[in-house]
């Protein structure tokens, strides 16, 4: 089998990543619009996860996500099992969300739900239509977020019939004040705690999807542990606003915090600041990234450029509140480790162990 990379899979970020900065840079000039309402923005939360306003007493911060391609794959690996895995991927969708909010040092509030459908026939399937909000509210309730609504609209022409693509958006508050986490406190000797992924996420399932079409038994293709590639894939998201919420009431505020979706480990230099991201100790891969690199023939680079490689979150504090960050986390159910340091020195992020280099100009996703 020839290797296969995630630009051959149809996601490139190079074309992507123009009109994001293009977008940015439109939107800016949009933030005098809040002094009608007597608001101001937080300037710095421009290229961030999510977007900050000052409503004076506290911070409101909002995000829009989708799931992407995730949603194929469950119907895919339905036909070989039965199951529809839309209460699993209902979880994924909010993660993408949730997980970005808590970036800025939110808590997540109110969520809504956008299903967008091939056409009305996909709303009629009465065990996928009871999946998907039974998952959807169980992740609310999870992460104590309230479901404030949403949109159902039946787009035949512009989403294909029989999918249906699912996106959410999210509204936090940053309450106290002091809880915002935009990368100002971040210092040289900073610490840098990764947490574990549960798997794929719902990053590089473009790339799982283009190998599954290799395979001769596509998603019904065994991993060396017997489980069904698909339904390796489908493993749910890990939510860790619960983490998040648990560190403040232990009073640790992290210095910033980077949600590792696309652009892999790349995005532990999303700061706009120069620093060096200097990583001594990687985590344990998922056996189904595992078999996905091996099977695409990804190098290092390729991998951990683009794929999670079993770290789905960084946080970056205090060197002091390292160990009890770890701590926190086991107590939440998510494996936590010192991964590394923050130094001065050129923005760049350096995985010794790999001896594997990912320089500032690797990552374009702010003006």
């Amino acid at each position: 089998m020839s290797r296969l990379d995630y630009k051959q899979a149809g996601v490139d970020y190079s074309k992507i990543d123009p009109l994001k900065i293009q977008a940015q840079q439109a939107a800016a000039s949009t933030a005098r619009n809040l002094a009608v309402h007597g608001l101001t923005e937080l300037a710095a939360s421009r290229g961030e996860s999510a977007y900050v306003v000052d409503c004076g007493d506290f911070y409101l911060a909002s995000i829009t996500e989708c799931l992407g391609t995730k949603a194929l794959v469950a119907d895919a690996t339905r036909q070989l099992t039965g199951k529809t895995y839309y209460d699993q991927i209902a979880q994924d969708t909010l993660a993408m969300a949730i997980n970005d909010i808590i970036t800025v040092g939110a808590t997540p509030v109110s969520v809504h739900a956008y299903w967008a459908a091939g056409g009305s026939e996909w709303f009629h399937d009465a065990q996928r239509a009871t999946d998907l909000v039974a998952g959807w509210k169980r992740a609310c309730d999870l992460c104590s977020v309230s479901w404030g609504g949403g949109e159902t609209p039946a787009l035949s022409g512009v989403v294909e019939g029989g999918r249906i693509d699912l996106a959410a958006s999210c509204i936090g508050l940053v309450r106290p004040k002091s809880r915002l986490t935009l990368g100002d406190r971040l210092a040289h000797g900073d610490a840098i705690v990764l947490l574990a992924s549960s798997g794929i996420h719902a990053n590089g399932v473009s790339l799982a999807r283009k190998l599954a079409e290799r395979l001769p038994e596509g998603f019904g293709a065994r991993l060396p542990s017997g489980a069904m590639f698909g339904e390796a894939l489908l493993v749910p998201t890990t939510l860790y606003s619960p983490l998040t919420e648990a560190l403040a009431r232990h009073g640790v505020v992290p210095h910033y915090c980077a949600n590792i979706t696309g652009h892999g480990w790349r995005k532990v230099m999303r700061h706009s600041a120069d620093w060096t991201y200097r990583i001594h100790t990687l985590p344990e891969v998922p056996e189904v990234l595992q078999f996905l690199v091996k099977q695409t023939q990804s190098d290092a680079r390729e991998a951990y450029g683009n794929l999670n490689m079993g770290a789905g979150f960084a946080l970056f504090v205090d060197a002091h509140d390292a160990a009890r960050t770890v701590e926190v986390a086991a107590q939440q159910g998510i494996k936590a480790w010192i991964a590394g340091v923050v130094e001065k020195g050129k923005k760049q992020v350096v995985i010794e162990p790999l001896s594997l280099t990912f320089a500032g100009d690797d990552l374009h996703v702010r003006a």
